[in-house]
This record gives C-alpha cells, structure tokens and sequence, in this order.
C-alpha cells in the first residue's frame, strides 16, 4: 500500500466523511482542529507505552505500540488532507528538508547551528 492510498483508505473512516464519500466535507480549520488534537492525543499515548517500558520496569507492548502508531497516521492523513496535501507531499517535503539540512547524515554539530536554515 503506498501513503496516498492508506491516506485515501483511512479518510474513508474521518467521523465527518459519509461512508459514500472519497474525501470528509467539513470545513478545513475543524478537520485541523481535530487532527492536532488527536495526533498530540495518540502521541502521547505511544509516549506513556515507552515510559511504562523504560521507568515502571513492564515489557515494551509492540503490538500497542504498533497500534498507536497507526492511529498517529491516521491524524496524521487528516491533517494533510485538511491542508490540501497528500502524505506523500508531506514524505517528500520532509526528505528534502533533512536533505538540505543534513547533506552527508545526520551531523550533531549541524543539529546545534541556529543558522542550518538560513541557506
């Protein structure tokens, strides 16, 4: 499955998109709205899975991990869609950035210069 297509498959299931339609109809700023609230959600739900692992001495649950994840991305196509942008635009934009910034890998030095973006 390529991004575009999970992006496409997942919006199917937005609580504002009718189960006949490609892409959810409510205007884009509650669709946003919902989105930061639901990836900042999900986020730290993967967040408390890693601390419980790492402070509270429990086994590493892959598969919650996992799950969360997933309902990361799922935020995550909606706010891309909601911005007019498929997942793959974001993937690209993403890589050209960490290009650009980090030419030859990643680089601490370059990490900690306040004028990496400036070029």
């Amino acid at each position: 499955m390529t991004p575009n297509e999970y992006q496409q498959r997942a919006l199917r299931t937005s609580p504002d998109c009718p189960p006949h339609a490609v892409r959810p109809t409510s205007a884009p700023d509650v669709r946003l709205t919902n989105a930061a609230l639901g990836l900042t959600g999900e986020a730290g739900e993967f967040a408390e899975l890693i601390k419980k692992w790492l402070y509270h001495d429990k086994p590493l649950d892959k598969a919650a991990a996992v799950a969360e994840l997933g309902d990361v991305l799922w935020y995550l196509s909606l706010a891309a869609d909601a911005l007019g942008v498929t997942l793959e635009h974001v993937m690209v934009a993403n890589i050209d950035k960490l290009q650009r910034r980090y030419p030859h890998g990643f680089d601490t030095s370059r990490a900690n210069d306040p004028e990496r973006d400036a070029a």
